[in-house]
Parts: C-alpha cells; structure tokens; sequence
C-alpha cells in the first residue's frame, strides 16, 4: 500500500514537471522574439562571469606564468595557510571591513534621504536640474575622479586654501593615513548619491496617492506620512538593494582606491583587491592571488546569504 502511495506520488510530480516544461517551451516559442534578447546577456554572463569561476583550480595548484592553464602540482591548502599566516594579509583584512563598513554605513542610506528630499520638491524645473546635477558625477571615468581628489586634496589644492586661510597651516591630505578614508568615503558619497536615488524615486511613483490623502484627512503631517506610508513603500527596494550591497561588502572600489593610495597610506588604504593586484599582477604569484579572491568570495557569499535570511525573518521580504 505505501508503495503505491509512493509511485503516485512520483507520477503525479512527473507529470507536474512535465506540464511546467511544456509551458515554458509554448511561451518561449510565442514570445522568441523577447527570448532571444538574452542571448547575448548569457553569452556575457557565461563568458566573463561564469567561465573564470574554473580558474580558481589554481588556488589550489601551484601556477607557472607560461606553463599549463590551471597549473603545473596540487599543493593542496598550501597557499591558503600562507595568506592566513601572513599578518599583513590580515591587517589589510582588517582595513577592508573598516573601509567597507563606513562605505555602507554612509554611502547606502545617502540615495534614500536624497530621494525622500527630491520627492517633497514641489518646482519640477528645479527638481529636474538637481536631479541632473546629482546624476552627472556617476557618469564621470575614475580617472578624472581620481585627478579631482588628487587635485583638490594637494597641498596647494582648494581645501588646503581653504583650511590655510582659518588655521595658517596646510594639510598632506593624499599623504596622510588618518585622511584616506574620509577622503575616499566622502567622493564616493559624491559620486553615487544622485545615480543611486532614481530606483527609490522610481519606487517612489508606485505609491498610491490616495494613501497620502487618506493620511491627511486623518491629520498626518509630512513627517508622518513619510514615517507611514513613503518609507514602508519602498521597503522592498530598500532590503533587495542592501543585502546586494552586503554581499559585495569586500568588493570596494579597487579602481579608485589604486589611482588615489601610495605607500604612506597602506596603513589605511590598502584593502583585499589592491593586495592582490600586488601579489598577483606586479609579483606573479597567482596562485596565492587566487586563492585570497576565493576566500573572499567565499565571505561575500556568506554575507549575501545571512543578510537574506535575516531580512526574510525580521522583514519577511528578501531576494528569494
């Protein structure tokens, strides 16, 4: 008897998976035409993403530069008890956390006031020109960053103008390690707020105005309304868009981070990914390289993970 409860139940989900397939297979046959728009997305996405993920092999091998593609001996855990043995690697460890940390302590909810800011505007005019304004620093290369905070932070710059013109002295701003992460925290706040406002002001348009009416005739003011109905409004954009930022809360800006830093500030500067553009591009040392981006991927997966079942429990709402 409970054999055959057993066989129709594998039937039935046989059957059940089968139907999905058919109807997966009619719809991509209907709409082809939308279908074929990810063909190049996936060959992207395989390419670039999916098909070095095989490289990290030589995390576990020892790699020659012109010798075999994923490397010439199996060395086992060999490079991995190296990095955890290395006290630099964990300093730079630690001014990734405090880096990364700041970044998303600052630079995460700046989009959300500045969008909540915006969406009380009244004049469309202005509200279109700050809009640009704010939006115009994202579109900027890193170089051009990097020169105007190389620029502005020199010893004969803006700030130090301004700084010598109240205190009679000037500051080694670029070459001082207790400045690098106000300095790189503060240009990332800059560069990013305006771009990462317009998928809260687009979340904001979603809401129902009736709601604020509602509000007002019970005698809500601006505050509460904002408190009530504008910020649980775009809750769920707000939760996707902080677990995806907690997960790549190692990855900071390598690019930025490389054009502005130099020696005297490694102390504070140097984090996981200009580590290893050192040990890996300028030493050679793949293998060691590859076996620290595995680790830290690792981590980011962690995070990614226990910020989506934190959010899913607390707010009952996360990426899946």
């Amino acid at each position: 008897m409970e054999t055959e409860v057993v066989h129709s139940h594998i039937n039935k989900t046989m059957k059940t998976k089968r139907n999905k397939f058919k109807t997966t297979l009619a719809a991509i046959r209907k709409d082809w035409q939308l279908y074929s728009l990810l063909v190049l997305p996936l060959i992207y996405l395989i390419i670039f993403k999916y098909g070095p993920m095989l490289g990290n092999v030589i995390a576990f091998r020892r790699y020659m530069p012109g010798g075999k593609i994923y490397g010439e001996q199996w060395v086992g855990f060999y490079y991995f008890n190296m990095f955890i043995n290395d006290p630099v690697f964990w300093n730079v460890f630690k001014n990734t956390l405090i880096l990364g940390g700041i970044t998303l302590l600052f630079c995460f909810p700046m989009p959300i006031i500045f969008a909540l800011l915006l969406n009380e505007v009244k004049s469309k005019k202005f509200k279109k020109f700050v809009q640009t304004a704010s939006y115009l620093p994202h579109f900027l290369s890193i170089v051009i960053i990097a020169g105007m905070i190389l620029q502005l932070t020199a010893l004969n710059g803006s700030i130090n103008g301004i700084v010598e013109f109240f205190t009679g002295e000037k500051i080694s701003f670029i070459q001082s390690p207790e400045w690098f992460r106000t300095i790189y925290v503060t240009s990332e706040v800059w560069q990013g707020m305006g771009w990462g406002a317009i998928l809260y002001l687009a979340a904001l348009t979603t809401i129902d105005d009736s709601l604020y009416e509602a509000a007002k005739i019970d005698g809500a003011n601006r505050w509460k309304q904002t408190l009530h109905i504008t910020i649980p409004g775009i809750l769920p954009t707000i939760v996707t868009l902080l677990i995806l930022n907690i997960g790549s809360f190692l990855a900071i800006g390598f690019e930025k981070i490389l054009l502005i830093y130099n020696p005297l500030t490694y102390e504070t500067s140097d984090v996981i990914s200009t580590y290893l553009y050192r040990v890996g591009l300028e030493s050679n040392n793949f293998s060691y390289a590859a076996a620290i981006g595995l680790f830290e991927s690792i981590i980011g997966l962690v995070l990614v993970l226990t910020a989506n079942s934190i959010s899913r429990k607390l707010t009952e709402r996360s990426l899946w």
